[in-house]
Formats: structure tokens, sequence, C-alpha cells
């Protein structure tokens, strides 16, 4: 298993849930009604898979292997930008579920308005994560790490995929993602 290169893949599934998300916030702007439930099941995606799974195999694995491997470039690189915007991304998810919160005992514009704009700047954030990580960070890797430490790189990747696999995280989560894009035409 190359650890990179299933990031990589996993990018392309997160990057399909931000187009589902903002497609969420854009019928909500058009008058739809607030789907509480299906914003929740968003929050699921976003805190367990986006996450748990893809960015705790980042920050276990990769970006551990770059700090301890490859010097004050990639520690800056990973403190200061990619480990910034991971805090980020949870944050407008904290705050999303707490619009949510809200809204369910006292529905209201202004609450309508947190949950959009929390939703789309997370969906926002991860796009322009994502374009970072795949130009910048992991090119930065692939190039620097030695062919070892891409091997252990993918090796605990491996591990981290197999406690998944127990617990079917990727399975709940990309199947998920597949019936939303399927019913909704993305």
């Amino acid at each position: 298993m190359d650890g990179i290169e299933l990031l990589v893949k996993e990018h392309e599934n997160i990057l399909d849930f931000t187009r589902y998300l903002r497609k969420i916030c854009c019928d909500i702007l058009e008058g739809k009604e607030v789907d509480i439930a299906k914003l929740r099941e968003c929050v699921s995606f976003g805190r367990n898979y986006a996450d748990k799974q893809h960015h705790g195999k980042e920050e276990k694995v990769l970006f551990r292997i770059m700090m301890e491997k490859l010097g004050p470039t990639a520690q800056t690189l990973i403190r200061n930008g990619m480990l910034v915007e991971h805090d980020l991304g949870r944050y407008h998810m904290g705050e999303l579920v707490g619009a949510l919160d809200r809204y369910e005992k006292e529905p209201s514009t202004q609450i309508k308005l947190d949950i959009i704009s929390n939703a789309s700047a997370y969906a926002n954030l991860l796009q322009r994560h994502i374009a970072k990580e795949d130009e910048v960070c992991y090119s930065f890797a692939l190039r620097r790490l030695t062919e070892e430490d891409k091997r252990e790189v993918d090796e605990e990747t491996r591990e981290f995929e197999d406690m998944a696999m127990k617990n079917r995280v990727q399975e709940k989560y990309t199947s998920w993602l597949t019936e939303q894009i399927k019913s909704n035409n993305l």
C-alpha cells in the first residue's frame, strides 16, 4: 500500500464531499428548508472520514515522519500550515454543530446564516488545503523522503488502515458519499 497515494485518493472523496456540502448550502440559500439530519450526516463524514481517518493518517504517520526526517522546512510547512488548517477545519465543524443545535431549538435566519457560513467555510478550507497538500506537501515528501522513509510511511499507513477496516470506517463513509453523489447528480 502506497501511503501517499492513498491520501491523494482520499482527497478525491473529500473534494466530492465538499461539492455536496456546498450544494446543501446553495439549496438553503435558494429557499429550501434546513435539513438538520442531512447536515449531521455531513458532520459525521467530516469528523470521522476527513478528520479522524484521513487527517489522522497524515498527522500520526506522514507528517510525523516528515518532521522527524526532513528538518526545519518540513516542520514549518506542517506546524504552521497543514496542522493549523486541520485545527481550523475542526473549529468550523464545531461551530456548525453548535449552529445546528441552536437551529433545532429555535430556528432563525441568523442561525441559518451561521449554518451556511460554517459549512461553506469548511468546504472552501478543505478545497484549498487539499490543493496545498497535493501540490506542495506531498510532492515535497516524495522528493525528499528516502525510500526507507517511504516504506515506513507505507507500513504505518497499512497498520492505520487495518484498524479502520475492522471498524468499517472507509466502507461506511465512501458508500454514504457515493449515495449522496448519485442522488444529487453531482
